[in-house]
């Protein structure tokens, strides 16, 4: 497709951007029919999040989609106040469309809609629908449900956030002690515990007791689970080996029983399908949207191999001995056996639930430490992301406005690719394998903080390694140079840009944010001879890197230090970590950030526009082809997802 743009729309504060699935058409047929059974699976999924993320937000979503598909064309001869609200009103559809409800998707903060109560209500009217003063209030007040997942230290973290994990009313002590109790009840009867709380809603019975009221089939979102499993069931029929049929089988099984031992077995048998060409996630897999980090919230990705790419994770791979044997922590914390590491670059397909619009550029799973610590797990970098996101940076203007001088910027254009790249294999291939807990640690030790300690320690082992001359040794890097790029865009990022994300006055609170805050400012607090540093220069702040060479002992404490804080479990010592470095922010660079930001119009958080996948038939109803397209706008494809996938 010679026409085929990665860049298209903006609206607020985030930018649209395509993505090609290269490949696909090389597939074999049993392939893309496997591939489509999984992607309608995907798709199924996606009103679980939107219930997830808040109580009222399929009403609400149903309500402003009616209104939407009544608007006038953008041109349609409205008086200029009604078509600026208008204009308002479809910013705040995509931005809800976006973040799977009204909180921002990043900061999670209540976005403030452009257009007033009066104009929706009429609207509303317009199209026969009576005005739920509910949902009004939902939308209007900014005092109702302001956060969706509140991290600040000192609040109660389950009275403070409106995500609908827990039922209204049950505080963060309450939630603490039951899964304390339930975790003391397993394990006298269970050496290996499963991450409790994962696919559940937590509630209050009559009596004041607390209960889990389990997502399967008979169960919470018992019909999108349904629909799911049905699309399953079809896709098992094309699966690529028995490996694969029974990892199929398994999460069936766990979709039936919301059994979380059935779910760490299908997790054990996902990672060690490692023939697979196809491979997919599906089901509740990232606490991130859950304040104290138990419930995992809903996500879906569909994906093929990409051969080519893959020696590149497989090298990793097949040395992860030799990294963890030469990791700067502690030896008790460290694995003697690397078990079950396996790498790969994948060509995304789909993405769903959690994962669409904004997504990772890579993925290392399970999460379950025991599960890590005796199977290993299986990362995956997506490629065609990254790739979509190389593209669309270029000529963006940002080197030019923040990076310090022309040399760095050279260093940046020659070997940035390559680094980032390689720091994502890094980051997921290694880095959350790495390391390991102390006997008697639990995995939920940290609390809140966890989340932040962890991808903290998968970012550290990266960076640490990026300066070794083992990745040039493996042709991993062209040259002992070449690392230079990344220390440079991870420290200007973690302490400088990606403040631009954040609204002025706010703190940080997304526990990635966090992590490259938390990295960034200590290594800067302790490079005490100014080998990285904020300048000056014509009355703008840049980040100057005077020793590139000092730096990797200082990512190396640290490593050493987090990996502590992980393996022994020392939530104080969290807790500092985290408050100290990667929460408050200085409001003189903030405002400097935003403001130089906002002269190159750009947008700092990117999402991606699904393809759309159509299956050709024949007479009797067998695929004979299935096809993938590129033409769909955003709108347009939300709400088709909510018209063809609707199912609670």
């Amino acid at each position: 497709m010679h026409d085929f743009s990665y860049i298209d729309e903006k609206f607020a504060d985030i930018q649209l951007l395509r993505y090609r699935v290269e490949g696909f058409e090389s597939l074999s047929l049993r392939q893309k029919i496997l591939i489509y059974h999984l992607v309608q699976a995907a798709l199924s999924g996606r009103d679980i999040l939107y219930a997830q993320n808040g109580a009222l937000n399929l009403r609400l979503r149903s309500m402003l989609e009616a209104v939407y598909a009544a608007l006038p064309s953008e041109d349609g001869g409205q008086a200029a106040g009604a078509e600026e609200e208008a204009r308002e009103f479809r910013v705040y559809m995509k931005r809800f469309w976006f973040s799977h409800g009204p909180h921002h998707h990043y900061a999670c903060a209540k976005f403030r809609p452009g257009f007033s109560e009066a104009w929706l209500r009429s609207r509303l009217q317009g199209i026969g629908m009576k005005a739920d003063a509910e949902l009004l209030r939902y939308i209007f007040h900014p005092d109702v449900a302001p956060m969706r997942c509140n991290q600040r230290e000192g609040d109660d973290l389950l009275l403070t956030s409106s995500s609908n994990y827990y039922a209204d009313g049950i505080t963060q002590r309450e939630a603490e002690a039951f899964y304390a109790r339930l975790r003391g009840q397993l394990s006298a009867h269970h050496d290996r515990l499963p991450q409790l709380g994962l696919n559940s809603r937590l509630e209050r019975g009559a009596d004041g007791s607390l209960h889990e009221n389990v997502c399967r089939c008979d169960g919470l979102y018992g019909k999108a689970i349904r629909r799911i499993m049905k699309h399953l069931e079809d896709a098992a029929v094309y699966a690529g080996n028995e490996e694969q049929r029974e990892v199929i089988r398994l999460l069936l099984e766990f979709y039936r029983t919301g059994d979380l031992f059935t779910f760490d077995a299908y997790s054990i048998a996902w990672l060690q399908d490692t023939e697979s060409v196809v491979d997919f996630v599906n089901g509740f897999t990232e606490t991130y949207g859950d304040p104290l980090g138990y419930k995992a919230s809903w996500e879906s990705i569909v994906n093929f191999r990409d051969d080519q790419a893959t020696g590149r994770t497989r090298k990793l791979a097949d040395h992860a001995q030799w990294f963890e044997d030469h990791s700067p922590v502690d030896p008790r914390f460290r694995k003697s056996v690397c078990r079950g590491i396996s790498a790969k670059v994948i060509t995304a397909a789909i993405i769903s639930g959690d994962l669409y619009p904004a997504t990772a550029i890579g993925i290392n799973l399970p999460n379950s430490d025991w599960v890590r610590a005796v199977y290993g797990s299986k990362s995956v970098t997506i490629g065609n992301f990254t790739e979509a996101y190389n593209r669309a940076s270029r000529g963006s203007g940002m080197l030019e406005e923040f990076v310090v001088d022309d040399a760095t910027r050279s260093l940046i254009r020659q070997y940035g690719d390559a680094c980032d790249d390689l720091h994502t294999d890094l980051h997921e291939c290694l880095g959350h394998g790495s390391g390991q807990l102390l006997e008697g640690v639990g995995p939920d030790a940290l609390k809140a903080y966890g989340s932040t300690i962890e991808e903290a320690r998968a970012d550290l082992f990266a960076l640490y390694y990026m300066a070794d001359p083992k990745l040039v040794e493996l042709g991993l890097l062209p040259d002992g140079e070449a690392y230079k790029s990344q220390y440079y865009t991870y420290l200007m990022n973690g302490a400088m840009t990606q403040l631009v994300r954040i609204e002025r006055g706010a703190t940080i609170e997304e526990a990635h944010m966090r992590n490259r805050a938390v990295i960034a400012r200590w290594v800067m607090a302790h490079a005490t001879h100014g080998e990285a540093a904020f300048v000056s220069r014509q009355g703008k702040t840049f980040l100057q890197v005077s020793d590139y060479a000092a730096l990797r002992p200082l990512f190396g404490r640290l490593l050493a230090e987090v990996q502590r804080i992980k393996s022994e479990g020392d939530y104080a010592a969290a807790r500092n970590l985290v408050e100290q470095y990667g929460v408050g922010i200085d409001d003189a660079l903030h405002a400097e950030m935003l403001e130089r930001y906002r002269r190159l119009d750009l947008r700092p958080y990117k999402g991606f526009i699904n393809p759309q996948f159509t299956a050709l038939r024949d007479a009797g109803g067998n695929i004979t082809d299935v096809k993938v397209s590129y033409g769909e706008r955003f709108d347009e494809q939300c709400l088709r997802y909510s018209k063809s996938y609707s199912t609670l």
